[in-house]
This record gives structure tokens, C-alpha cells and sequence, in this order.
């Protein structure tokens, strides 16, 4: 130990900080490998199409390089990226290339999977259908529902051919009318059927409920005649 002692501090502080950088460098530049889930992003589809489904929805890949390289890698900024232009009616299959996808210096992919995307188009269709309220509850007591009116009353549909042209109307979400007593308007949503079918507007759909009194059997108009005052002979 007292070789050590004849030593400056200002040496010593030196060596340590040496030390530690070229720990450091060695740490830094060893090889690792992580994994990474991409997701897929179909591009350029013709219009005239619907992709119905598709195999995956993410691609897992493993990158290996140096600790400094991967931390460089924004797992949230990488993306698979497939041109389905060419796409028709029925399965098309892509190779995954994961060479396109860019990575930081020093890292590389090793492995991915899956090797292809399954992909399947059908032809888009429209159609004009009607819109179906769906209600339940009934309205306070001395109370009835006179009338239900949907704005718009039909709307235009569009997506996957075989499932637009089978439809002849949709249904609301259901609307519980239990305990009301005034006319009321709410705006709902609808149920398509699928993620491949959607509505062509973004136009909301508003149902209006008109609610009456109800009438008091006995009387012309339904309603209680007033007093005059005078009470009847015993």
C-alpha cells in the first residue's frame, strides 16, 4: 500500500476516470440483440377495394448491435411498409423484406417473422339503407310515446361488397326512454356489422322522441274539466 500513497491525487483521479471511459467503450460497443414488434402498414390501395383481412398485424423482428446503436432505435418510429397497388379481388401474398425498414448505424436485423402477409381484397360496394330505431323503457306513468322520427331517415354505406348489399337497414344503439316526460332528441350510433363496412358521411344520425300525455277516458280532449265552484245536492 505505500507505493500507492506517493501517488498525486490528481493522477489518481486520472487513472480512475480512464478506467471508467474505457469501461465505457468496452460496454458500449459489445453486441446485444432486442426484439421489436412492427406494425403493418398497407399503402396505396385502390380505391375500387376493401381489405376484409390480412394474416398479421405486426412483425416481430430482432435487431442486434452495440448498447449505444439500439438505444438509438425508436421502437415507436419503425414500421413495415407494404404496396398493395397491384392488389385484386381474392389473397394476394407479400414477402416481408425488414431490409427496408431503416434502422441507426451499427444495428442490423438478424431474424423476423412472420416470412409473408396474407392479404385479402374484396371489390367496395354502396348502398342507401334505412335506419331502425331500437328503444326500451317505457315513459312516466300517465305519459306515452306518440312518435320517433331518425334524421337523417337513411343513410349511405360503404365497404366490402358482399356484406354492404346484404344489409337492407341498421340498427341504433338502444335508447332507454324509461321515466320521460318531455320530447327529447339524442344523437346515436349505429350498428354496421363489421369493421368493413362504415358510412360514407360523417354525418351525425339523431333520434327524435316526441312524448304525449295520456288521454283521460271520458272527456272529449282527454283532459280533466275544470270546477265552477258549486258542490252537488245531497
Amino acid at each position: 500500500m505505500r507505493r500507492f500513497t506517493t501517488l498525486r491525487p490528481g493522477v489518481l483521479m486520472l487513472a480512475l476516470a480512464i478506467a471508467g471511459f474505457l469501461w465505457g467503450v468496452a460496454n458500449g460497443s459489445s453486441s446485444i440483440e432486442r426484439a421489436y414488434d412492427i406494425p403493418v402498414e398497407l399503402h396505396r390501395l385502390n380505391e375500387a377495394l376493401v381489405v376484409t383481412d390480412r394474416s398479421v398485424d405486426e412483425i416481430n423482428v430482432r435487431v442486434m448491435g452495440s448498447r449505444a446503436a439500439l438505444g438509438n432505435v425508436s421502437a415507436d418510429e419503425l414500421k413495415y411498409e407494404i404496396d398493395v397497388s397491384g392488389g385484386k379481388p381474392g389473397i394476394a401474398v407479400y414477402d416481408v423484406e425488414v431490409s427496408r425498414v431503416e434502422l441507426p448505424r451499427g444495428a442490423r436485423f438478424v431474424s423476423h417473422s412472420p416470412s409473408r402477409v396474407q392479404v385479402r381484397f374484396e371489390k367496395r360496394g354502396r348502398k342507401a339503407v334505412g335506419v331502425r330505431v331500437d328503444l326500451e323503457g317505457e315513459p312516466a306513468g300517465g305519459f306515452h310515446l306518440a312518435d320517433v322520427k331518425v334524421v337523417p331517415p337513411k343513410v349511405w354505406l360503404a365497404g366490402a361488397r358482399s356484406q354492404v348489399m346484404r344489409l337492407d337497414e341498421v340498427v341504433t344503439e338502444t335508447i332507454n326512454i324509461t321515466g320521460i316526460k318531455v320530447d327529447e332528441e339524442r344523437e346515436v350510433r349505429l350498428h354496421l356489422g363489421g369493421g368493413t363496412v362504415w358510412m360514407e358521411e360523417n354525418e351525425p344520425v339523431k333520434v327524435q322522441i316526441h312524448i304525449e300525455a295520456d288521454l283521460v277516458p271520458g272527456t272529449e280532449d282527454g283532459l280533466l274539466p275544470e270546477s265552477d265552484g258549486r258542490e252537488g245536492n245531497v
